[in-house]
């Protein structure tokens, strides 16, 4: 396999990467009576060079994952870190080289113009972990040539909690995951659904579980972190002028600290439920039942998770989203042994554990044939006949019991 791709190196220079040819055991696979005598197969084949552009939440792990299953599929790979986490991306510019063969993997750093650039290149795969705005920038460039992609591009995830629920467990487990990394996880709960007499009970519960986790003052909490930049302090700061602060609210534009903030009032017309928070800041929205709840999870775009905390599983049935977890958040992620990515606007394709390496990987149907036998294949070749049709819709059969004959 073959292919070289010339591309701008991190001070310049230009970083030739050779497409590996990656060794494997081929899955074997059935076949139909008329090609009892062949070997059917899939070779599992690297796409050749591999841009995977990571984002600034999780600047190692959505790097790294990804990587993994890159390199063990096959490929060469270009991995742009984000800009933004600028000691992340050192880290990764100085580091990987280290450890990752040079003709075969590279780190670019790049802002925003020299990605652009970036992306006018011909990649085989591109991997990209981001807001969906930029999502569709580099869908439109790999458009141009036809490049397949993988996009996580998170979302507006709902979190509806019934009125039967133990309220003490609710609160754990949605401030957890709500305020882990001070919000900055593109999984996080970004609003809770309840009736009215769930609020009332939520309120205090969730008051008391910040406490617990963060002290009276969670500023001086060693397990709260801050915003990472100016930028986003000051657009996540802006949401809190939705609804009505009822816990937290406290900011310091210095430390880029936000204090964890519950808020309350919240009209689907606000600024905060037409982004996505990105920040220590949960909204509650009233609803009066779960059909409602439902209702309004459907009247928007699909997110990239749904929570509920219900013993119903009507939420999981009748909504779409790239993922789920009933009675709990962020655990569905620590599965490798399940897929994880979004559906229309909250992402397309999917990896994690083995998914990360079928992303990665062309999956080649194969067929050997014998170049004997020729008289075996007069049933195919013209004239036609009756007799000829018959006997090719017996053989063709794949015969299973309780299954239907698909030609």
């Amino acid at each position: 396999m073959g292919g070289r791709t010339q591309l701008p190196g991190r001070d310049g220079w230009d970083v030739g990467m050779e497409t590996v040819v990656q060794e494997s055991t081929p899955d074997v696979v059935g076949v139909l009576q008329v090609t009892s005598l062949d070997s059917a197969f899939i070779r599992k084949d690297p796409y050749g060079v591999v841009l995977i552009i990571g984002p600034w939440n999780c600047p190692i792990h959505l790097l790294l994952v990804p990587l993994i299953g890159a390199i063990a599929a096959g490929n060469c790979v270009i991995i742009k870190p984000s800009e933004i986490t600028k000691n992340s991306e050192t880290l990764m510019a100085e580091g990987l080289p280290s450890y990752l063969d040079k003709d075969c993997f590279a780190v670019v750093t790049a802002g925003v113009e020299k990605t652009t650039r970036l992306l006018e290149n011909k990649f085989d795969y591109i991997f990209f972990t981001g807001k969906p705005a930029v999502g569709r920038i580099v869908l439109t460039a790999a458009a141009k040539h036809l490049t397949p992609v993988t996009l996580e591009l998170g979302g507006k995830n709902p979190c509806y909690v019934s009125d039967s629920c133990d309220v003490q467990n609710v609160a754990r487990r949605v401030a957890w995951g709500r305020f882990f990394n001070a919000g900055q996880t593109c999984v996080a709960p970004n609003y809770v659904l309840c009736s009215v007499e769930m609020q009332e009970k939520l309120l205090p519960a969730l008051r008391k579980v910040i406490t617990e986790f963060y002290g009276p003052n969670p500023r001086e909490s060693p397990d709260f972190g801050r915003i990472v930049g100016d930028k986003q302090f000051q657009r996540v700061q802006a949401l809190l002028r939705s609804g009505r602060v009822v816990i937290g609210g406290q900011t310091d534009e210095k430390e880029r600290y936000i204090a964890p903030t519950v808020l309350v009032d919240v009209q689907p017309s606000d600024p905060i439920m037409h982004e996505e928070v990105f920040g220590p800041i949960l909204p509650i929205v009233i609803v009066a039942n779960m059909d409602e709840a439902i209702a309004f999870i459907n009247s928007r775009e699909r997110p990239l998770v749904v929570y509920a905390f219900s013993s119903d599983d009507k939420v999981l049935e009748r909504t779409s989203s790239g993922g789920f977890c009933g009675n709990d958040t962020l655990m569905h992620v620590t599965l490798t042994s399940l897929p994880f990515g979004g559906i229309g606007d909250s992402g397309l394709g999917m990896h994690h554990g083995k998914f990360t390496f079928d992303t990665f990987t062309h999956h080649r149907g194969c067929l050997h044939r014998n170049m004997g036998r020729e008289a075996l294949n007069a049933l195919r070749y013209p004239p036609y006949s009756q007799q000829k049709l018959g006997i090719v819709r017996v053989a063709s059969e794949v015969k299973r019991k309780d299954a239907c004959t698909l030609l």
